[in-house]
């Protein structure tokens, strides 16, 4: 949640995030792991809550661009923590332990989506190249641009065997409709730059090596308008976002950590299901 932050405070605070501010009050946020592109885990996943908090916090900034580093935006899943890499993992609400550490993944999923709404500046995604993890997040920005390689697809849930319940199922039919976002999230659809242009899901389809230069340029121009108009604009825009959030995240994040009770695959990477969801994977 946020708290009045200055640039200082949080510039060099996280390993997955470099940031970056401009004369003009215009803020970089770039997610990365040591330079490429970024690599998702948990570590990754919390900590971009609360960097988001930190950019809420902070009223200096005019304009916020959000962005990834290399080939992939968000794409690229971590390795499975040390000693679960050959074998099945269930994390069971059926200990406090299992149950402590499944509502804090829930909370910091909430949090996650709450705080990027909270930024009240106007917000830019530049989507460097794939995104099939938390895509909810550059989606909560006012400009979406995409790079010609990007697409966009929910692989996190369904197809490996959860239930996409941390934002996607509020987002996506909001953006592209009902039935194509179900479609979408049910058979793990691979919604390319040029056809989430025509869906309506992104506003600018650029060549790689431009999306930068075009995000900045749009910053630039959107930072000439008075502090307050910018800050009342985006808090105009969210407004239907952040009621929409309200009412259904939560019920998302309780359907999706329950049934987690069941089957979670944590050792299986970001792999999708090819066999009955009982079948242990490492098994004759």
């Amino acid at each position: 949640m946020a708290k009045r932050t200055r640039f200082a405070e949080y510039q060099d605070r996280y390993a997955n995030f470099r940031f970056e501010l401009s004369e003009e009050g215009i803020l970089l946020m770039q997610c990365h792991t040591k330079g490429g592109s970024l690599i998702w885990d948990w570590k990754a996943h919390d900590e971009m809550a609360d960097a988001f908090a930190d950019i809420a916090g902070d009223r200096e900034i005019k304009v916020l661009i959000h962005t990834g580093t290399g080939e992939n935006y968000n794409a690229n899943w971590g390795a499975p923590p040390r000693g679960m890499e050959k074998k099945p993992v269930y994390l069971a609400m059926d200990s406090q332990e299992g149950l402590s550490q499944l509502d804090e993944k829930a909370w910091y999923g909430r949090m996650l989506v709450e705080n990027v709404l909270s930024v009240d500046v106007p917000m830019i995604s530049a989507v460097n190249g794939p995104c099939n993890i938390h895509s909810e997040v550059p989606l909560l920005g006012d400009i979406v641009l995409a790079s010609e390689d990007a697409y966009f697809q929910d692989l996190a849930h369904f197809p490996r065997g959860l239930v996409p319940g941390d934002g996607q199922h509020v987002i996506w039919p909001l953006i592209i409709g009902r039935n194509r976002a179900r479609y979408m999230l049910l058979t793990g659809k691979k919604l390319g730059a040029q056809e989430a242009l025509e869906w309506g899901a992104v506003n600018e389809v650029l060549p790689k090596h431009a999306l930068l230069d075009r995000a900045w340029e749009l910053a630039r121009e959107l930072a000439k308008r008075p502090p307050l108009v910018l800050r009342y604009t985006r808090m105009l825009f969210t407004q239907d976002l952040k009621r929409a959030f309200l009412d259904e995240l939560g019920h998302g994040l309780a359907r999706e950590t329950y049934a987690q009770r069941q089957f979670f695959p944590i050792g299986g990477g970001m792999t999708p299901l090819d066999r009955p969801w009982n079948k242990n994977p490492w098994s004759d």
